[in-house]
């Protein structure tokens, strides 16, 4: 089997000109750098170089592999490099989840810091859900939700971004307009106009008229 470090010694031979210098910038003795080649060429049964004098001369499968760790080293490497910004949170895209249609004001604004902090991460805002918010958070369909209906579950953590306060808005010649506050029963033969979302998800409802 062709392994990486097979793949690793042939390039640093080739960058160094020599085993000694190779096996030096691979950390390894030079012994252990001739016996992994070796063990390799007994596997297939080829040679992968041979000594003329001081020098190594790559045969045909040498030469081949030496292609082969040039071309696939480095995107190795490059994966390697994006698999550790993926695990420390640099790269990678973060999928919000959005149920809150006045938070879009509040997201816009703390998106841009963010991004520019965060220059490797895409940011993705979804709103259709199959099953719901909930649903395609516990689905790792999203990675967070921002919803104005905090649901206290186990694997849940629910921050609250910013408070608000629910005012009714009336034209300046209605005739609530000059009152402090409105009751329920003020609403009785009004027309209410508010998100087209569940009434369950309206907290005009479950805060104010339900109740």
């Amino acid at each position: 089997m062709i392994e990486r470090s097979h793949l690793e010694i042939l390039r640093a031979v080739n960058q160094q000109g020599s085993l000694t210098a190779a096996a030096e910038c691979l950390h390894l003795t030079q012994s252990a750098l001739s016996h992994s080649i070796r063990k390799l060429e007994h596997q297939f049964g080829t040679d992968i170089w041979v000594r003329e004098g001081r020098q190594l001369r790559l045969t045909q499968s040498g030469e081949y592999l030496l292609s082969l760790a040039n071309r696939l080293l480095p995107q190795m490497e490059h994966a390697e490099m994006l698999i550790g910004q993926f695990a420390r949170g640099q790269r990678g895209t973060l999928r919000i989840g959005m149920e809150c249609h006045p938070c879009y004001q509040w997201l816009l604004k703390v998106v841009g810091p963010y991004l520019e902090g965060w220059p490797g991460v895409d940011v993705d805002v979804k709103q259709k859900f199959q099953f719901g918010g909930i649903g395609a958070l516990f689905g790792h369909d999203i990675d967070m939700l921002v919803t104005p209906d905090p649901l206290q579950r186990p694997g849940l953590v629910f921050e609250p971004v910013f408070d608000y306060e629910q005012v009714l808005v009336v034209a300046a010649d209605h005739a609530l307009a000059d009152k402090a506050w409105a009751e329920p029963g003020d609403l009785e033969k009004e027309t209410l106009i508010t998100y087209p979302v569940e009434i369950e998800r309206l907290d005009i409802y479950t805060r104010f008229l339900l109740p």
